[in-house]
């Protein structure tokens, strides 16, 4: 029987803490039974990533799972992509690894799409800051409202907050659209916004709990210089037609 949710759970070097993210997602989909399963993505680490997520999906039988690797690290976008086209429920859900925002959110994101509302929901720290437990330091977090200002102006996207790494999606209509993304890296998150809005798809910003979790491996400058190449990619991309779907 295929599972009603599939979690895609993408990891670079994530050898630390995924173990602890991987249990506590498994012990929360048994304990309110919902029928999911779990897929990670290793995105080229060369550390145990992988190793340690089969040893701690394994102690899981009742849940299914699986660990997809390649040996070429490629980017978040593409991890997150390969995981989702990898997905057997009609929903999916990726999770940042150092699941800053708690798997018990997910019900936030999952419920709308089951009752046909949208198709495309995401998380938000923005819309409620009051659901933001422990802050990013001071310097980053104006660091992130001014790249959003650059992104809404940039993308025409309304949105307060598309970097969240918890997004909900109806597969039926968003797996044909894996086929036209072309950002691997940290634009990736703009541009499933743009392209499932650009053909119509039901979007929903959703405030959800947030917590700062330390190890980031977001290099602000590195990362704001690389989001303005992809967000200038993505409007090229829209202009030559490259998200139009062969008919």
């Amino acid at each position: 029987m295929l599972p009603d949710v599939s979690i895609v759970v993408p990891a670079f070097e994530e050898e630390d803490r995924l173990g602890s993210s991987l249990a506590k997602i498994a012990s929360y989909l048994i304990e309110s039974e919902t029928s999911a399963e779990i897929i990670v993505v290793d995105d080229g680490s060369a550390d145990k990533t992988a190793e340690i997520a089969e040893s701690v999906l394994r102690k899981t039988p009742a849940i299914a799972s699986q660990v997809i690797r390649y040996e070429q690290n490629r980017g978040k976008g593409f991890a997150v992509r390969t995981g989702l086209q990898a997905a057997a429920g009609e929903i999916a859900l990726f999770s940042d690894a150092d699941l800053s925002t708690p798997i018990e959110e997910m019900p936030k994101l999952v419920d709308p799409i089951l009752t046909g509302d949208f198709d495309l929901t995401f998380g938000s720290r923005a819309l409620d800051r009051s659901l933001i437990g422990t802050h990013q330091p001071w310097r980053r977090e104006q660091g992130g409202k001014v790249m959003n200002l650059i992104i809404r102006a940039m993308s025409g996207l309304p949105f307060a907050d598309t970097q969240c790494g918890f997004k909900a999606f109806r597969m039926s209509k968003f797996r044909p659209l894996l086929d036209v993304m072309t950002i691997d890296r940290f634009g990736f998150d703009v541009e499933f916004l743009y392209v499932a809005k650009y053909h119509g798809l039901r979007l929903k910003e959703i405030p959800v709990r947030w917590n700062n979790v330390e190890g980031s491996k977001v290099n602000v400058f590195r990362d704001t210089r690389r989001m303005f190449s992809e967000l200038s990619q993505i409007r090229r991309n829209a202009r030559k037609g490259v998200y139009n779907l062969e008919k």
